[in-house]
């Protein structure tokens, strides 16, 4: 088991949890369809890249408001006594200690930035992270559906081996049948006796086996979608082959460029990556900001008061600040390339995802047709051994090849079925069209 031996647990992606619905009476039917629309709405990793947009939302609050006016009120009362000695003060024949007295002063204070170039680039920074984490997100929806269709398919698999493994049992249990009776008659040994129930066994013991790995499936499934604990429900789609239309790589290519919205996102921070730095370059230029008040001040406790206030344009220019400027323009600079190479990056990973989708789903599809033609050779070639065996022809070795022929012929049919059906969700993942490529090329039997 994964952890073992290690220090500590194995991490897990947000995209194999969930957060649980309530827990619904009765058994659920489930379609693919239907599950992946309970999984974009309970996948933990969706779930938390929906955070992160409302994260990303809150630092561009934050940039821009640094831009934007401030209005605050200030309400002072002062009761002071001054000793003028202590600042240095002493005139002949005036009193050293001024006071007890007191005033009061309440004004209305506004600040507003006129010109700095250093909180706009910033700014424009947070907007580009903001729609990277946009399209972040679009990009968890496809990979919940990723996640949802591989996890549903192999259920639907582990299912369909349930069914040909029970058939198989079925079989054994009739040669058995068979052999025992043609030994009690004298007309078999009882080495083919034997035989048969070595065979009838082991198909039980794959029965067995193939129901605990379906059972196992669908817990993994209900976690991906976010079913309540000890949900029972069955699934309603099973994967019959459907025929996908052809796609050339360059149309794919065009249009994965165009759709994946983790390029998009990747994009978008290169942008945000740039705006940084230019946000750093600002920090050699100069800015200009403006603050005003107006309020009332007198004496305290008089009421009597008139009006003050303070008005104040402030240019502030940098002369030499340590080489502090420097060094954010250099982690700006690193920043920057590590972007541009992570675009590159995955351009390359996409022309690689699509093409591999591409020559998977041509392969399995052509291992489905083989695969479907060798299940019925093998059905027919088991169907002549039994009837050998019967007239007394041959004896179980005979048999027991063919049972374990069409055993392997239904076990390569349902790999390479899963293995398209599968290659088509990889594929409209590749394209950056899951939602729209689930609903198009997977129709519910």
């Amino acid at each position: 088991m994964p952890g073992l031996g290690n220090t500590g647990v194995q991490p897990q992606s947000p995209y194999s949890g969930s957060v649980p619905s309530p827990l619904v009476p009765g058994v659920l039917h489930l379609s693919l369809q239907e599950s992946i629309d309970r999984g974009l709405k309970q996948n933990l990793g969706l779930l938390l890249s929906s955070e992160d947009i409302r994260s990303a939302r809150g630092e561009r609050w934050t940039q821009l408001s640094k831009l934007l006016p401030n209005l605050t009120a200030q309400n002072n009362v002062v009761a002071s006594q001054i000793d003028l000695a202590t600042l240095g003060i002493s005139i002949p024949g005036f009193p050293t200690v001024v006071g007890p007295f007191s005033f009061f002063d309440s004004r209305a204070i506004l600040t507003q930035t006129l010109f700095d170039w250093k909180a706009i680039s910033k700014t424009r920074s947070a907007t580009q992270s903001l729609e990277s984490s946009k399209y972040t997100y679009k990009d968890a929806r496809d990979l919940v559906i990723l996640a949802v269709g591989f996890t549903y398919l192999q259920a639907v698999a582990g299912e369909a081996r349930i069914e040909t493994a029970d058939a198989q049992v079925k079989t054994a249990q009739a040669l058995y049948d068979q052999a025992s009776d043609q030994f009690k008659a004298g007309t078999s040994p009882a080495i083919d006796e034997l035989r048969a129930r070595v065979e009838l066994q082991t198909r039980q013991q794959q029965l067995i086996a193939a129901r605990n790995d379906f059972g196992i499936q669908k817990l993994t499934l209900a976690r991906v979608i976010g079913l309540a604990p000890g949900q029972q429900y069955d699934l309603t789609d099973k994967s019959l082959y459907q025929p996908l239309e052809g796609i050339s790589p360059d149309e794919a290519l065009k249009r994965a460029y165009a759709s994946r919205s983790d390029y998009q996102a990747a994009l978008a921070e290169f942008r945000a990556a740039k705006y940084a730095r230019q946000a750093a370059v600002a920090g050699y230029f100069p800015t200009l900001a403006f603050s005003g008040d107006y309020g009332a001040a007198g004496k305290h406790p008089e009421t009597s008061a008139h009006g003050v206030f303070d008005v104040r344009g402030t240019l502030n220019i940098p002369i030499f600040q340590g080489n502090s400027v420097h060094g954010d323009i250099l982690k700006a600079d690193a920043q920057v390339e590590q972007s541009r190479e992570r675009v590159e990056n995955l351009r390359g990973q996409i022309d690689a995802d699509v093409r591999a989708a591409l020559l998977n789903l041509e392969s399995s599809a052509q291992q489905v047709r083989v695969a479907e033609s060798n299940v019925g050779l093998a059905e027919e070639t088991l169907r002549q051994s039994r009837d050998r065996f019967a007239a007394g022809v041959t004896d179980t070795v005979e048999v027991v090849q063919a049972q374990q022929s069409v055993a392997s012929a239904h076990e390569n049919y349902i790999s390479s079925l899963y293995a398209y059906n599968y290659a088509k969700i990889s594929l409209v993942r590749a394209l950056g069209l899951a939602e729209e490529g689930v609903k198009e090329y997977f129709k519910g039997k």
